[in-house]
């Protein structure tokens, strides 16, 4: 298998690093619009770097990023850049004919008259719209394999199959207890994406009403997070889990929320109410820039910040229904210390935790072991085997009856 991994920041960093250790593909063609970053990566994998090369493209541009993948005879497209680039990067990957995975979905938007009731386009939808193409075309498109979307939805999956026989709600339930000194406000993922996930109406899936959507930050419940974290008040947030699970897994409700706390929910606030967010251009003296990527550019990259980070970080899904007639209440779940992965990997807990994912899937693609043709979310396939390599690769998960 040859790859070509389309983004060389933090996420794209650390699956070359968890790639590194792994025999199933025979070469990395590491890739990103800033050339000196996928070198900084490859020269940073030292003598672990012999199936790994960098270079330079325009994620943005779909015929450039097809070209490339012919020139490089790429087998698969792993797309580890912000989802403002998903659509290029999948249609390139379908015109040049091979599989294609990423970690996010495609940008939603907001319904224009009722954006707090009622679904506009959904995460994904422009995905999903293409599907017919895929499996013409014979190819499989993983889509939002990352550790949330993905692993959470893995153990969804996992949970229908061997630990209900129905189920009334599948909650993901995301939290931490990270802190970087020196800061007052620090993201730990990027800020981009995040502002797009925590201020756009939420989504809610019900059986018997479809999918709908409520007020950012709403109805917020405190979740008890396992290995000390503890409780961390979780809301609502927009999330691909809300849009994936329901396709292949039956449940009453499905539900998205994020540990956030009160001092990041008003921040996120503060920069609505000012614009902050918005992602079109305004004028200022020089040019015109998106606010949205002046906040990015006047905070920390979140790659750069391991070294001042402690603590865990939680990615779950609670479950709720009946085995045996009996009702049963879990928690599968995955932590990781951030001082564990800046030891073993030099790479901080949150990115490392997203990377791992598609690693794992990459590998079970190239083995055969997953396989399909279409638009697949991780709960179409057998998570078993995702489950037992996560435990290969060195960071096992967790179950917790609640």
């Amino acid at each position: 298998m040859r790859v070509l991994l389309v983004g060389a920041g933090g996420v794209g960093t650390a699956i070359t690093r968890i790639a590194a250790r792994r025999s199933f593909f025979d070469h990395m063609v590491v890739t990103d619009h800033d050339l000196s970053r996928a070198e900084a990566a490859v020269a940073a994998l030292g003598e672990d770097g012999a199936r790994f090369s960098a270079l330079r493209v325009d994620a943005s541009d779909r015929a450039a990023v097809a070209a490339l993948i012919a020139e490089q005879r790429c087998d698969i497209l792993v797309n580890a850049t912000d989802p403002r680039f998903v659509m290029p990067l999948f249609d390139a990957a379908l015109a040049a004919g091979i599989d294609y995975l990423d970690m996010a979905m495609s940008l939603s938007s907001a319904h224009p008259e009722r954006p707090y009731e009622e679904c506009g386009v959904k995460l994904g939808d422009k995905q999903f719209e293409r599907a017919g193409a895929w499996e013409e075309a014979g190819r499989l498109a993983l889509v939002g394999v990352g550790v949330e979307p993905g692993l959470s939805d893995v153990f969804a999956r996992y949970a229908a199959e061997e630990l209900f026989d129905e189920i009334e709600e599948i909650g993901v339930r995301d939290g931490a207890d990270l802190t970087v000194e020196g800061y007052d406000f620090a993201p730990s993922f990027s800020i981009w994406t995040t502002i797009e996930e925590c201020l756009n109406p939420p989504v809610v899936w019900e059986k018997d009403r479809g999918w709908f959507t409520t007020a950012p930050f709403s109805e917020p419940e405190v979740f008890d997070f396992p290995e000390g974290i503890g409780p961390v008040e979780c809301v609502n947030v927009e999330h691909e889990e809300v849009l994936l699970i329901p396709r292949w897994v039956e449940s009453r409700r499905v539900t998205f929320k994020y540990g956030l706390g009160e001092e990041f929910i008003e921040t996120l606030k503060t920069l609505h109410r000012l614009g902050l967010d918005r992602t079109d251009k305004v004028t200022v003296p020089g040019g015109a820039v998106s606010p949205r990527d002046v906040v990015a550019a006047c905070l920390p990259d979140p790659a750069s910040l391991g070294e001042l980070m402690r603590g865990k970080t939680c990615a779950g899904t609670w479950v709720k229904g009946t085995k045996d007639g009996v009702p049963r209440e879990v928690y599968l779940y995955h932590v990781v210390d951030n001082q564990w992965s800046m030891r073993e990997y030099g790479s901080q807990a949150v990115v490392w935790q997203t990377a791992i994912n598609p690693v794992i899937a990459l590998e079970l693609v190239a083995g055969g072991v997953w396989s399909g043709r279409g638009v697949l979310g991780a709960e179409a396939l057998d998570p078993r085997p995702f489950l037992d390599l996560l435990v290969e690769y060195g960071s096992p998960w967790g179950l917790r009856e609640q």
